[in-house]
């Protein structure tokens, strides 16, 4: 719990992982009302798709919530989606805008906290609690222009992490980061886009997987959906969900091992009865480990 005095820190209490997952599902059920209002297409996606074909619900230990659409889609989603939102409580934070240079869309839950392990540049970016919305563009046809292009995406993800103030003690990852600062986005973004809509496979580049081999899929798998459990409520999956779990993960039916099972923690704090904006000051002075990411 944060105390409002002038001396006193922030509490750096995280909420609990159900109680995360609880307003995880509370942002999702809001995304799936608005596209279902604008009648617009959408699945959830990698560990969300997974956590509703295995589990029917949250794989036990992850703390995120993934969607994506078709990037015509996504483009109409983030154009009309404000005329629907319920803005009070939720915030729409788009690709490329003014508080926010990542390539993806976020929905975020107002009046809560998610501190993830950088410290933002821009101290007006909101950091309440979110889902990920990714774009799913269009594959050149031949095997070298889908390269191309995942180089492209590349430049553009570095980018924009070194923008956001993406923290690391890669030494190669910050030489990539500084040498890309120096490009113009506009033509790798072009480039990562540029796919013909009859090509035969779609990419999610943009996405979550940082892999070429788990980004690529026969563009059938993302035109056809079905609706499945997730954490009892209905939402749209890919007809063709096990060819796609089989390119992002292998085997997925087969439960990791015990000592796998941990949670990826995308945050370092929680907070869900108090505003980021109460973090503010102190989140410039908050140091934490990149490796374990705990705070220090």
């Amino acid at each position: 719990m944060v105390t409002e005095t002038s001396a006193a820190k922030p509490q750096t209490n995280h909420a609990s992982l159900p109680e995360h997952q609880r307003a995880l599902h509370t942002i999702l059920q809001e995304f799936d009302r608005v596209c279902r209002i604008l009648e617009i297409p959408y699945m959830l996606f990698a560990g969300t798709m997974l956590g509703a074909v295995r589990h029917e619900g949250f794989i036990p230990w992850d703390d995120d919530v993934d969607v994506i659409l078709m990037r015509k889609d996504y483009d109409r989603f983030l154009e009309q989606a404000d005329t629907v939102l319920q803005r009070d409580t939720f915030f729409l934070q788009k690709e490329f805008s003014e508080h926010w240079p990542m390539f993806f869309s976020k929905l975020r839950l107002n009046h809560t906290t998610c501190l993830e392990k950088y410290h933002p540049r821009d101290p007006q970016t909101h950091q309440g609690v979110y889902i990920d919305i990714f774009p799913c563009d269009n594959a050149m046809g031949h095997p070298l222009g889908r390269k191309l292009q995942f180089c492209a995406s590349k430049v553009v993800i570095a980018k924009s992490l070194r923008k956001r103030g993406y923290e690391t003690d890669s030494i190669r990852k910050k030489m990539f980061m500084n040498v890309c600062a120096l490009l113009p986005l506009s033509p790798f973004l072009k480039l990562t886009k540029c796919g013909r809509e009859d090509s035969e496979y779609v990419h999610s580049f943009l996405g979550g997987a940082s892999a070429y081999s788990r980004s690529v899929y026969p563009r059938r798998c993302m035109i056809h959906t079905i609706y499945n459990k997730y954490e009892g409520n209905n939402y749209p999956i890919p007809k063709e969900f096990d060819t796609l779990l089989t390119i992002m993960y292998g085997d997925y039916r087969r439960l990791p091992p015990p000592e796998e099972r941990v949670i990826k923690q995308h945050a370092i704090l929680v907070d869900l009865e108090n505003s980021y904006e109460m973090y503010r000051d102190y989140r410039n002075d908050m140091t934490f480990d990149i490796h374990t990411k705990s705070i220090r």
